[in-house]
């Protein structure tokens, strides 16, 4: 998740100037994602059986931009799709009421795929998890692996990343902020400070 964890916060979330700092900036993240995509080819041997499934929003962004360095690499199309998880997260109750966005799954499924779910900020882990429950309903991949662009710490359940643009240690009562030229005009990674309750991605 994106923007303080929510779903789809834009930069209007964002706090004060003087409280707010760059962590990546366009250029940091075109190589990090570059990175990862070199990255996932190596492990899965090539691109064979891979599927790219972005979380709503900027995951799905994210999920494209990698597809296409894979490309380049490997010079063919990745499969890429979109898994909304916001039915499966488990403070569905408890969290205020949020807008359902699309899932869409490659024609050619994700049955005995390598399937790479790609989010923007890996916090407590419990988006990973829903999106772990939403995939049971969709098939039955080989093997499941996850790519952000920003682990931020703070893991409440067992759960870590295979493939990580930037380590960037905070406190709980800092807020990361991914903002992606395809949603929010330009590309970076912010750290505001604050002590507001965060939802836990």
């Amino acid at each position: 998740m994106s923007v303080s964890q929510t779903p789809d916060a834009t930069g209007a979330a964002l706090g004060s100037a003087h409280d707010t700092r760059t962590v990546l900036d366009g250029a940091e993240i075109a190589r990090a994602l570059t990175r990862v995509a070199h990255e996932i080819v190596e492990r899965a041997k090539g691109a064979d059986n891979l599927v790219l499934l972005g979380i709503p929003t900027r995951g799905v962004f994210l999920a494209r931009r990698i597809a296409e360095r894979i490309r380049d690499i490997e010079g063919r199309d990745i499969p890429v799709g979109s898994l909304d998880v916001t039915m499966y997260r488990d403070d569905l109750r408890r969290a205020p009421a949020r807008a359902l966005l699309p899932t869409d799954i490659p024609t050619s499924g994700i049955d005995d795929k390598v399937v790479v779910l790609v989010d923007d900020v890996l916090y407590s882990g419990r988006t990973i998890r829903a999106a772990l429950d939403a995939m049971n309903d969709l098939g039955r991949p080989r093997a499941v692996q996850l790519a952000v662009l920003v682990d931020r710490g703070h893991r409440e359940l067992p759960i870590r990343a295979d493939f990580v643009g930037k380590n960037i240690p905070t406190s709980h009562s800092e807020k990361v902020h991914v903002l992606v030229t395809e949603h929010d005009g330009h590309d970076a990674v912010l750290i505001s400070g604050g002590t507001t309750t965060e939802d836990h991605a």
